[in-house]
């Protein structure tokens, strides 16, 4: 059955739109009650990133909180797995975040986390969505329960605390010169100051945020920005975040983008050297390029596919116990460290890799020759135009003539209302001809 609110990574949409009061009040309310489990006082952590709609969601999804008898402890701006970690770290029966990671200030989502700091399972997203259509009136408590919510002083220095212990004790990053675009986003504070305090030379990016400019030609979505700014101050390394910091990308000292692929072999040949790979593999989604695939073979470790989706992705490490995983797009989860993807943390195990073989980034973090991969999308007002026959043929005629040395992946977006079609292979001409062919088919189904 599908979901009418929930999709990869929570509820997201517009904001006034999709993503309004009324929702965020409901949304409260029904994870409240499905969380109420005993008669001591519950209590729900509620971070935000830097969009202008953000206070509004906030004050509703407070007031649902606080109706059904949730205490609310409010984060204010701080990153995704800040919000994870506090979850645990405060004895919380939820964590809420308000974000709609890299997407545009006109957007905005809501993400949940259980009292293990774990995204919610689909079972009990799907127990939240009967609830949002449901009359809850009923089901508020009584004047006299009613709960009380407060700000949280220090939250930022117990993030900054936290990513800095990740690292081994004696290292320091002096003698780095590192850029750090924040996206003007939720890490605009904290992880400038987490690599000031290693003892990097830090040059900002993106850390002016004024409720619109969250993600504006900075980030890992725009990381031109971040490449010039490499190139001009002639910096050793360059970190982009995304909105709410739970995704990373890299640039190298000459201005080259190192994506989440590269990132994910880096860190799991550094564990696997200190003993620390809890399995000999790791765990990524159908979009890692093949290239990772054969790097991690020749190092004896094996690659994991999931669908797409860092909550795939951790739902299988948790499941089959593995501590590295992530998606091509930047999240990273180390799951010795966070139980969520996190955009700084994953840029300081890479650091301390640099550091300790003393080379250039751009030489650190190429561990592989990506195979030609071409991704595009098609966007579609409704219908499934996937399950006609004239693209389920064209799909088969694709996949048969890439053979056994490429890859062809369909599938609708999770956060979009996009197709997204990417092929790979040793031949990038071949598969260009069939991406292109698959995506002018799907485009006339979808007319």
């Amino acid at each position: 059955m599908g979901r009418k609110y929930f999709g990869t990574d929570g509820i997201r949409g517009r904001s006034n739109g999709i993503i309004t009061p009324e929702l965020a009040l409901k949304v409260g309310q029904a994870t409240g009650i499905i969380f109420r489990r005993g008669d001591y006082r519950h209590r729900v952590v509620i971070g935000k990133d830097t969009r202008l709609s953000g206070y509004m969601i906030e004050n509703a999804l407070t007031a649902g909180f606080l109706s059904v008898g949730m205490d609310v402890m409010l984060l204010g701006p701080v990153p995704t797995p800040a919000v994870a970690m506090l979850t645990r770290s405060m004895r919380a029966d939820l964590g809420v975040m308000i974000s709609a990671s890299h997407n545009a200030f006109e957007d905005n989502g809501i993400k949940l986390f259980g009292p293990d700091g774990y995204k919610l399972k689909d079972d009990i997203e799907r127990e939240i969505e009967l609830l949002l259509d449901a009359d809850l009136s009923r089901r508020l408590v009584d004047s006299k329960w009613i709960g009380r919510a407060k700000r949280v002083e220090g939250v930022h220095a117990r993030y900054i605390e936290f990513a800095k212990r990740t690292l081994p004790r004696n290292l320091s990053l002096e003698g780095l010169r590192v850029v750090i675009d924040c996206a003007n986003g939720a890490a605009y504070s904290v992880a400038p100051d987490a690599l000031w305090e290693l003892g990097a030379e830090v040059v900002k990016l993106g850390v002016t945020p004024d409720g619109f400019n969250i993600n504006r030609e900075v980030g890992s979505t725009a990381p031109a920005t971040l490449q010039a700014k490499v190139r001009e101050v002639r910096a050793d390394i360059g970190i982009a975040l995304d909105g709410d910091a739970d995704r990373v990308l890299i640039v190298d000292e000459k201005g080259q983008i190192v994506d989440g692929d590269q990132l994910m072999a880096v860190v799991a040949k550094s564990f696997r050297d200190d003993g620390r790979l809890a399995k000999p593999g790791v765990v990524a989604t159908i979009m890692s390029n093949l290239g990772l695939e054969r790097h991690l073979q020749d190092l004896g470790l094996s690659l994991a596919r999931t669908a797409v989706g860092d909550r795939y992705v951790l739902e299988h490490m948790r499941e089959h116990g593995f501590n590295v995983g992530g998606e091509q797009s930047g999240h990273i989860i180390l799951s010795d460290f966070s139980t969520t993807g996190d955009g700084l943390v994953a840029a300081l195990q890479v650091l301390n890799v640099v550091q300790r073989e003393g080379r250039p980034v751009s030489e650190v973090c190429h561990r592989f020759e990506p195979l030609p991969q071409i991704l595009m999308n098609v966007r579609y007002l409704g219908g499934q135009p996937l399950k006609e026959e004239r693209v389920v043929t064209a799909i088969e005629q694709a996949r048969a003539k890439l053979g056994r040395n490429g890859r062809l992946i369909i599938r609708p977006s999770g956060t979009e209302p996009v197709i997204r079609v990417m092929g790979e292979g040793d031949d990038r001409d071949l598969v260009t001809e069939v991406v292109e062919g698959v995506v002018n088919v799907i485009a006339k189904a979808a007319a």
